[in-house]
């Protein structure tokens, strides 16, 4: 029997690239694709409803605030839930790679590098490396896991990630599931995926002064915290 995969897509003004997601995202696997409208000011709900996803509304700004109103939208009986952007930047075609590990039972999370797989020219800007850089060294010395990104495009098991209890509202959701992962001993593996630029429009996070001053401050943050943690426990 096949699992029951369900994605979610946090998306803010994307109505030039949202539709064209929806439509490349392949089904099967994928049994319902929820797209998480974060208080959009264009037609990417319509956009997004027309090509034939489910949506739902998170007024309040925030990637994780996006994501998290997206698991509240699962239906119960999702077992593996898949995220990825909505700005076309990431590529569906490589979602078979990343689903792999977790259907054959050997992971937990499953989360594509962008730095071990193919990217356009310009896709990763260089604040974005040096937050990689910056937060998977930590996460390799911490809890010996496999981290060379902690870029948006995963899968989990739809268990597990209830049981993280995530809160982060903002920047720092992905690296707060890898970092509550590792502390919980999840089995982590990583795939390599392809990464372009975006279809159209301006990153909310690495495109702004805004953006990339609160990410870096948000994984500094995180990394801190988890020291203390650390450091509490010894």
């Amino acid at each position: 029997m096949a699992a029951l995969i369900d994605a979610i897509i946090p998306a803010l003004d994307e109505e030039a690239a949202i539709g064209g997601v929806v439509a490349s995202i392949p089904r099967p696997p994928i049994r319902e694709v929820i797209v998480v409208d974060n208080g959009s000011q264009d037609g990417t709900a319509r956009a997004a409803a027309d090509a034939g996803a489910r949506v739902v509304s998170e007024p309040r700004r925030g990637y994780g605030a996006a994501c998290l109103r997206g698991i509240e939208a699962l239906s119960p009986d999702a077992e593996i839930v898949v995220f990825l952007d909505g700005d076309g930047s990431d590529d569906p075609a490589d979602l078979e790679a990343l689903l792999a590990p977790l259907l054959e039972d050997r992971a937990d999370l499953v989360v594509g590098s962008r730095a071990r797989g193919a990217k356009e020219r310009g896709s990763l800007l260089p604040a974005q490396r040096f937050g990689n850089a910056i937060a998977c060294a930590w996460l390799r010395a911490r809890f010996g896991i496999p981290a060379t990104d902690i870029g948006p495009f995963r899968a989990i098991r739809a268990g597990a990630l209830r049981d993280l209890g995530m809160r982060d509202r903002g920047y720092g959701w992905t690296l707060e599931m890898q970092l509550r992962s590792g502390r919980r001993g999840l089995r982590i593996a990583e795939v390599p995926v392809r990464h372009r630029r975006r279809a159209a429009g301006r990153s909310k996070v690495s495109g702004t002064i805004r953006g990339t001053a609160g990410a870096a401050a948000k994984i500094l943050g995180r990394l801190l915290l988890d020291s203390f943690r650390s450091a509490a426990k010894t």
